[in-house]
């Protein structure tokens, strides 16, 4: 039986608390709270291990991976292509025009309008192209041996979920990933079909 794969929001970080907009490698680390989610997804997850545990190049998804494959005695393998999509000159900003601004352009990506981009940042389009090919090599690799999970990043999971599995924009556009939620897709013929979509409330936090 083929597995899943499990697209994982990191835990919550200080930039997540401040509402900052925190796009680029390395970025902020985790809470204390972020760490104890992370620990807490393990231990909610007993079971046969998985074929793989992967993480973005960010701090906070390595550190989360980290905790994950402390939590299930396996190693992590940190892979390109995956990071958050870049807010370009909105980085590190938290009043509230950025993220208006932010929203606003993911709102546009949800429906359809993949060239769109921040000043200095990316679109929808430059997301997809770094980050889907990942997605298809961990299936050929990993999947035939079991479950792959791949600790990421909320805007880009939501993105790149809705896009593989057909999910309705206006629902991928209103539900937002907790930290340490997950989206769980399943392989099937040569694309994808939604499992499950972990939501939570989405106006407080401008990376979901």
């Amino acid at each position: 039986m083929t597995g899943l794969l499990h697209l994982v929001r990191h835990g919550q970080t200080t930039a997540n608390v401040a509402k900052i907009l925190d796009t680029l490698p390395p970025g902020a680390p985790l809470t204390p709270d972020g760490s104890e989610q992370a620990r807490r997804f393990a231990a909610e997850r007993p079971g046969p291990a998985p074929a793989v545990l992967l993480s973005s190049v960010a701090r906070r998804a390595q550190q989360t991976a980290g905790l994950i494959g402390t939590g299930w005695q396996m190693p992590v393998t940190v892979v390109d292509g995956v990071h958050e999509i870049q807010a370009g000159d909105l980085e590190g900003r938290s009043d509230e025009d950025a993220i208006k601004a932010f929203q606003q352009v993911v709102r546009s990506w949800h429906f359809g309008d993949l060239s769109a981009a921040l000043p200095g940042g990316e679109s929808a389009s430059d997301l997809f192209e770094r980050y889907l090919p990942t997605v298809e090599q961990v299936r050929r690799d990993h999947l035939a041996d079991g479950d792959a999970y791949l600790v990421s990043h909320g805007a880009a999971i939501r993105l790149v979920a809705a896009r593989l599995a057909g999910v309705d924009s206006g629902y991928a556009h209103r539900h937002h990933l907790p930290n340490t939620g997950e989206i769980v897709l399943r392989p099937t013929g040569t694309g994808w079909e939604l499992v499950s979509w972990a939501d939570a409330p989405s106006h407080l936090d401008p990376m979901g």
